[in-house]
């Protein structure tokens, strides 16, 4: 086996192996959820974030201006809104549902101004693969669907501010910025709602857990896999994040799903995948900027 292909196979593990991480790490937010809420439970995770990537940040005093910082702060709240929106939704809708229907922000982004019949058939495809998940089950929660919804529109402004950030300012600058602001605007409100008698070692081990896992480990990892796979491999292996969510769901979470509902994520995911591995090379869509950095 070539280095060259050996590196990819590398690569493309270690994203498997974040996805992984990612999702369990959603899977212990949903059994952190109904203790001391989704508030609490995105205030730790960005501390987590905040903490790893820190270390890292060294800004000057000159460097410090609102015109070089304003998109990293925007997506700081565009952080805070996403993660809290989606939390919300699990604690509603189970962690397979609200992270199939979160997809969709990336998604729309990788068909925004597509003119090829293919992205339209799988458009078509995603809609009414997220109908068979949410309108073949009566109990569905209006308003977890909502959530949902919103945690994917800033999914997508995410991709979009990332872009920007990552041409203004250098290495983990951005998100260190957006980190910070992230974990002001949500850390006093989760001390503000803390049941603080819920509080004990277990739930303070799973909190950490959750921030290792959905945080530092792909933060830590996404440099050595982009350097030995595409953007697009990246964001094709993503696509299939629902299906990764649904599983912990079920093992960690006792979820249950219909086999029409498990079809609609399936369908979701295919839809997604086949759009991005089609896409062509140049433009890069705008789900393949989701490589540079995973929320």
């Amino acid at each position: 086996m070539s280095s060259t292909r050996r590196d990819r196979l590398v690569g493309a593990s270690t994203q498997v192996a974040t996805e992984i991480s990612i999702n369990y790490g959603s899977a212990l937010a949903g059994l952190l959820i109904p203790v001391v809420g989704s508030i609490v439970v995105v205030a730790a995770r960005q501390v987590v974030t905040a903490v790893a990537v820190l270390p890292f940040y060294r800004p000057r005093r000159s460097e410090l201006t609102w015109r070089r910082l304003w998109p990293a702060l925007a997506l700081g709240v565009v952080l805070a809104v996403m993660n809290l929106s989606f939390y919300a939704s699990v604690g509603r809708l189970g962690l397979g549902m609200a992270a199939t229907i979160e997809f969709l922000g990336p998604f729309a982004l990788a068909l925004a101004g597509s003119r090829r019949l293919l992205d339209a058939g799988c458009a078509v495809a995603a809609a009414a693969g997220v109908l068979l998940l949410t309108a073949t089950e009566g109990s569905v929660d209006p308003f977890g669907v909502a959530l949902a919804l919103t945690a994917a529109a800033a999914w997508a402004a995410y991709i979009l501010l990332t872009r920007q950030v990552a041409t203004r300012l250098p290495g983990l600058e951005g998100l260190s910025v957006a980190s910070i602001v992230s974990t002001v605007l949500t850390v006093p409100l989760a001390l503000i709602v803390v049941d603080y008698s819920r509080i004990d070692a277990r739930v303070l081990l799973l909190l950490l857990a959750l921030g290792v896992l959905s945080s530092a480990v792909p933060y830590s990892l996404d440099t050595f896999i982009l350097r030995r796979i595409t953007p697009r491999l990246y964001a094709v292996i993503t696509s299939f994040g629902p299906v990764v969510a649904t599983v912990f769901g079920v093992l960690v979470l006792g979820e249950h799903f219909t086999l029409v509902q498990l079809i609609g994520i399936l369908i979701v995911c295919a839809a997604a995948g086949v759009t991005i591995a089609t896409q062509r090379d140049h433009p890069r869509s705008e789900l393949e900027q989701t490589a540079e950095s995973v929320p």
